[in-house]
């Protein structure tokens, strides 16, 4: 749905970006921990406004190579 901007699902472009903040309490987003740090990357998410369908994405490229080095 991020690149397509259409439901895979119901074929809707009625498609929702929420945002994430990783530093927020509760937030949807992935831990890393490093000793004595805990970094967060924060994971975006595409609703379908007409079925509920959802997608979540780390959208930048260095995130995505951080998780890799933590759990890859």
């Amino acid at each position: 749905m991020k690149n397509t901007k259409r439901c895979p699902v119901c074929g809707s472009s009625d498609i929702i970006r929420v945002p994430d903040n990783a530093h927020r309490y509760l937030a949807n987003s992935i831990c890393i921990t490093r000793f004595a740090s805990v970094k967060r990357i924060p994971v975006a998410r595409y609703v379908c406004y007409d079925c509920g369908y959802l997608e979540n994405w780390v959208e930048n490229r260095h995130e995505r190579d951080e998780i890799k080095r933590a759990w890859g």
